[in-house]
Parts: structure tokens; sequence; C-alpha cells
């Protein structure tokens, strides 16, 4: 029999990059797994959090083994680049830090036992990721385990896998089931069962096979009925291994978008980040479950599991509710020359260890990879590599990639892949919210063979920060709001989208990061990193999947309200809403999903929306003077920086565009100067590709204006008119 000891308890841990030592574990700190050495310097900004090595140490006991079994030990996330000593013998080297990776130890065990294991998250030009917008935290962040097999036993050290691959194929009614195992070890015989029916297989080569038939077979289909098989192998020296799977078949029209078992099935949904505040990557499974419970709440359908291999607990929670997922590696930013053999060996650990999972319908190659350093033969080759790699590993599923918004769609990287998905951010990082509707309808149109996905859009929202005029840049909840209904809108249009993915669901750890009012944290979630709040734009997604009667008024953080008139939003998915001002009927609106109410302000009032026995309250008050703790920056904010309309005609200012502006060698040294500041502010993935050459052509139509309240708190409103002032100086040719 297998058995499974978890290692989670009595762990030291040292900050240390000296070699581990019975001295060196005396110093340390007692730590229980999972357990990560940045979960606060890696959240609170100024891209300083501890990146270099580390030290877990624990006495092992390891019961007494007979001459007939193996001890193994299996690490199921070490961050990011490990090494693994059993009493001073180094036994393994692993490189990448979120998937599986296991140890035989069966040689090197004394009767008392010390394991010592050094995880390095530091800079280098190899390992993945080095180059992102979120923390790279290090240490043991997931669960330690011990196991104890006979020596001849199911596959332990291909690729960190399970051992076991099923492979279903709907045929009519049925679905014949493929079953492979790897074995190690004097292994002869398998028998596998499943749904009632046994078979027995010879072990050949380290591998055995065999074929079943479910008749009327059950299929997995998705959140309305996420049927799950279970199939069993066992050894005769009394080792066995269990998967579950689910048959289901997946296709992805490029004008019909994406189909699951012969039928539409549209896939909306969220992209997430495994942190959250006070706890890192190192989270519980109850996390994990919170985290699924918020994202099914919204009534998503679809998961990007950004931006590498998440815990295998998540993906089995994601079999058991039906959220169709997309998996990838952490292949992001920047191309690394020296990094393609872990390109590779990640790869292969992603798709070996998840084969079994039917929520998986896609492997990701990378993410927006062309955004620092462009496209070069170089970087297409490892892509090439990597989706041979997939489809030698896996033909059942088809490979994509998520492309930076800035790469044009004639690129070869584009359809490289079997499908392909962009991330846009117009209307927040620069442009305006139509430009993502004229995207999609010209990449259509141009291509319209071509399956095209939305793997990224959104915007940072401070909920702390409110306006009665939301606009780009101004980090308010107000503005969220805007975004995100306008986007809904668009993809709702535009059906032949294969899947679309919020960025983000929860805010997440970011440290290079210092804006809207919190420091080392992208903003973009639809909840809190803590998972309290759930902004406004969350109702917006509610209000259009979720099958869940609600009504949700928008604005309960936006109290002193200065307007004489004030705008309501009430979202629901009910089809007629009233309010109520003060406890007395005002008035009723039918429509679909967003409700839209004026009310007249006056002192304080109780706002309420009810639809049937639902009901949703704000409170509002009327001010003399805007609130300016609704704002960030100077004075509340940089929209107006201006009194009045007093630029000196045939000079340079702020009004002009950037191509303008940088065609001229003394003002395109100040925009410049200022610019390069603020963009340090933004973190490394924003300094690392300012310099990309479509990002500036997109950038030089732009008026600075524009450009400067995108900034936002990057750029005060000294700076602005400082700015401007200097440019007045400079004439224009004539």
């Amino acid at each position: 029999m297998r058995n499974i000891t978890l290692l989670n308890k009595d762990w030291k841990f040292v900050k240390s990059a000296e070699t581990a030592s019975a001295a060196l574990a005396a110093q340390g700190e007692a730590v229980t797994l999972p357990h990560t050495w940045n979960a606060k310097d890696g959240q609170d900004g100024g891209n300083d959090y501890y990146r270099g090595t580390c030290w877990y140490t624990k006495e092992l006991n390891v019961p007494t083994l007979s001459e007939d079994e193996e001890a193994w030990l299996e690490f199921t996330g070490a961050a990011m680049t490990a090494d693994v000593y059993v009493n001073g013998e180094k036994l393994a080297h692993h490189e990448g830090g979120y998937s599986t990776f296991r140890v035989n130890i069966t040689e090197y065990l004394k009767e008392e036992n010390e394991l010592a294991v050094s995880v390095d998250n530091s800079d280098n030009d190899r390992v993945y990721p080095q180059k992102a917008d979120f923390t790279f935290y290090g240490g043991l962040y997931r669960e330690v385990n011990l196991l104890i097999v006979p020596k001849a036993h199911f596959a332990l050290g291909y690729a960190g896998g399970p051992g076991i691959k099923v492979t279903p194929e709907i045929e009519g009614n049925n679905a014949k089931v493929t079953v492979e195992t790897w074995t190690e070890g004097p292994a002869k015989t398998v028998t596998f069962s499943v749904d009632g029916q046994c078979a027995e297989a010879e072990v050949k080569d380290g591998m055995a096979c065999a074929v079943f038939t479910l008749e009327n077979v059950h299929l997995w289909n998705g959140v309305e009925d996420p049927y799950l098989y279970t199939m069993k192998a066992a050894l005769d020296s009394g080792d066995e291994i269990s998967t579950r799977f689910g048959c289901r078949t997946i296709a992805f029209d490029p004008n019909e978008g994406f189909f699951l078992n012969g039928k539409s099935y549209p896939l909306r949904g969220v992209s997430r980040h495994q942190d959250r505040l006070g706890v890192g990557n190192a989270l519980t499974k109850e996390m994990h479950e919170e985290d699924l419970d918020i994202i099914m709440e919204m009534g998503a359908n679809t998961i990007r599991l950004a931006h590498y291999q998440h815990a295998q607990f998540f993906y089995d929670l994601c079999d058991e509710r039906g959220i169709i997922t997309w998996a990838e590696i952490p292949y992001i930013t920047q191309h690394m020359p020296n990094g393609r053999e872990n390109t590779l060996s990640q790869m292969k650990e992603l798709v070996v260890q998840n084969y079994n999972h039917p929520c998986i319908v896609c492997w990701g190659l990378s993410n927006e990879i062309s955004a620092s350093g462009g496209v070069t033969d170089d970087l297409l080759e490892n892509h090439r590599l990597l989706n041979d790699l997939c489809h030698s590993l896996d033909k059942t599923r088809p490979t994509t990639m998520a492309h930076v918004f800035m790469l044009e769609i004639e690129s070869p990287l584009v359809n490289l892949p079997d499908i392909a998905s962009y991330n846009l951010y117009f209307g927040w990082y620069l442009g305006e919210l139509p430009q993502n509707d004229s995207f999609f309808d010209e990449y259509h149109e141009k291509y319209p063979d071509r399956c095209i996905g939305f793997s990224e859009y959104g915007a940072d929202a401070n909920a702390a920060y409110q306006s009665s005029a939301p606009e780009r840049g101004d980090y308010t909840e107000s503005y969220q709001v805007v975004y995100h209904d306008h986007i809904i809108n668009m993809i709702e249009a535009r059906p032949f989208m294969w899947a679309t993915h919020v960025w983000n669901m929860f805010d997440f750890a970011a440290d290079g990061r210092d804006e809207g009012g919190k420091n080392g944290q992208n903003q973009k979630g639809l909840v809190t990193m803590d998972r309290k709040l759930k902004k406004d734009a969350f109702y917006v997604y509610k209000a259009h999947w979720s099958k869940e009667p609600f009504v949700h008024v928008c604005g309960s953080r936006y109290v002193d309200r200065a307007e004489e008139v004030t705008e309501v939003k009430v979202y629901s998915n009910q089809p007629q809403v009233t309010l109520f001002v003060d406890g007395e009927e005002k008035e009723t609106k039918s429509g679909k999903y967003l409700f839209t109410f004026e009310v007249p302000l006056s002192g304080e009032h109780e706002i309420t929306a009810k639809s049937g026995d639902l009901s949703d309250s704000i409170k509002v008050r009327k001010v003399a003077e805007p609130n300016m703790a609704y704002q960030f920056g100077e004075k509340g904010g940089v929209v107006n920086w201006f009194d009045k309309e007093d630029f000196k005609p045939g000079y340079f200012s702020i009004k002009d565009t950037l191509g303008v502006l940088k065609s001229h060698p003394v003002a395109g040294a100040i925009v410049n100067k200022l610019m390069d500041g603020a963009s340090a502010k933004r973190g490394d993935v924003a300094e690392s590709v300012k310099d990309n050459p479509a990002l500036q052509k997109m950038m030089a139509a732009m008026s600075l204006e524009s450009m400067l309240k995108q900034a936002g708190d990057a750029v005060t409103e000294e700076q602005v008119k400082q700015l401007n002032a200097a440019l007045q100086q400079i004439p224009k040719a004539e």
C-alpha cells in the first residue's frame, strides 16, 4: 500500500544564503507550511522585497523500510529554485516555482535524518518568471509529503506527474476511455477499474494500457453538471492510485466561439492570481475554496489561471464545480535566450501533471512575451518548440497565447498557436473605450477564419475613491463601473470571441507599483485583496451572468455628494426595479442589467432599490464642497489643472500630441524626463516596455494632457503646471 504523510509542521526557517547546518537550523524561526518569506515585504511597495536564498530544515522521521519499500519526498510548490538535501547529501535540483517534483531518498536514510531545502527566488536569466507585474514570492508555499511505496510502484519520477493518464473519446452515446500508466521497479501487471468494469494489462517497458467503453456516458457538462468518473489502477505489489476524469468534447469556432459537448457555450469569466493580503501565495485550502465561491457567485464559467501553474487542489475544485480553465506557464513579458530549457521543462510539468483535469481546455504558451524586446527569431523558435511539445504530450487540447495589445495582428507570433487571444487596455492605459470594439471588429474582418479571444482587460480602482464625473485614470470605483459596463456590452455584441477574462478577479501584489493610493498592489480586481469588499464593478458581471436573483445599488462608499442631482446606478438580473428615497417610492424602471435614476439632494437620504422581495440600500448626504478624500493626489487629483484656457497660441503645451512634442529636440527632452520618472513608479514591467516601438506609435497620437491624466498620482499637479509652463516657452516652427 502507498502511505502518504503530510510534512507541514515543525520546520525551521532561516533567511540566509549560508550553507545549511545544525548551527544554522538552531537559529531558525519555527514555521508551518505553507510558508512564504515575502508575505509582507512583497506587498508593501518599493520593489524592494527580499529575493534571494532561504533555508527550511526539519527532523525527518521515516519509519523503518522493508527491503521492498522506497521513500520519496513530494514538493507541491517551492518557489522558485529548490535544492533538496538529506543528511547533508544534495539529492535534487528543481527550477520552476509552481509545479510538483519528487525525490527518491531511500538510499540516504539513517536512524535519524535531517531534511534541508534551500529555496531561491533571486533574479537570474534562465528561470521564469523574471519580469512581470506581480510579486515573485519565495518559499515552500504548498504542501510537502513523505511517500512510502513498494519498490514496484506507479511512476513518481516522471515530470512530477500522477503516473496515470486517462483519455476519453466520445462516440455517440458512449465514450472510449484509454488509460495509460507508467511504473518504476519490477512491476508486472496492472489492474484497472472504472464504473464497475475491470481489466488487466501487462507492464511492458514500464508502461501498461487498457481501453474501456462507457455506455450511455454521463458527460462532464460545465457548471450545469460537472460529472466526474474515477479510474483506479493497482499493482500486484500493493501500490494503488486513482484519478478523476470527465468525458466531454470541446470545439472552437472562429465565428461562434466555444462549444462544449456540441452546444454553444460562451466562455465568460475572470483571471486569478494565487495570493492574498498578508498571506502572500501561502494559501490554505479554505482560501482556495473561498476564491472559487466568490467567482461562482458572480456567475463566471471560466477562469484564466495566470500566470503559472496553480495548486492541484484548485484544479480539482474547478473540475468539481464545472469551471473551464486556461492553464499556462510563467513565460511572460521578457524573452530570455537562456531560459528556453526552463520554458520547456515547466510546460512538460504543467501538461503531464494536469492532463486528467476535464476543466482545462487549453495550454497557454506565454503572456505578453513580446512586450519587452519585440519578436525575435529566438523567441519564435522557443514558441514553436513549446507548441510542438504541447501537441506531442496532449493531442486533445489546443494551444493559445495572450498577446500584448501593441503586438501587430500581422505578426507571425499571433497565429503560431492553435487559437489566439489579446490583452487590451484601451480606456485605461491609453486610448478610449471604443477602441476595444474596433480592434476586435478589424481583427475579425481581416482574419475571419481565426479564433480570437479577450484574455485581459481592466481598470484599477481604489474603493475609497469616488466621483460624480469619473474618467480614465482617476482610479475611482466609479470609473471602473463605467469601464466594465462598456466592455461587457461590447463582448455580448461579439459572440465570435472564444473566451473573455476580466483582469483581475482580485487585487493582487505587485511590489513594484506605487499608484492609486496603495503601494505594492495592482488594483484592477473586482474584489479587494483581502476578499472582504466586492467593488461595484463586481455586480456589473453578476447582473449579466448570474442566475441568483439580486439587486445592487452602486455608490455605497460615495456618501458625501456635492452635486444638486445625483445619478444612482442599480445593477440587477431582474426585469424591473423600483427606487425609494427616504422610504417614498420615486420611480419604477424596466430593463436589463443596469437601471439609472436621477435623485435630487437636499440633506441626508436613504436610497433603496427593490425588485420583489429583493432590496439594497445606500446612504448619501448633500455637502457644499466635494470630499477630497474621495480623490487621490494634490487638491483632489489632476483632472482640472488650469482654471482658465490661457495657453499661448504658437507655443507648445500639454495639449499637443506626444508625437508632435517628441519631434522637437527641446520639448521632447522635457517630456522624456518626466515620463521616465512616471514609468518608474509603475514597476519593472512599465519600465521595460516603455520603449516598445509599437507602443510608442500608439502613444504618439495621444495628447500629453490625456496621458498625464492617466499617470494619476505618479505626476503631481505642480509638476503638470511646471511642465506646461516650460513647454509654453518653446515656440513652434513657423
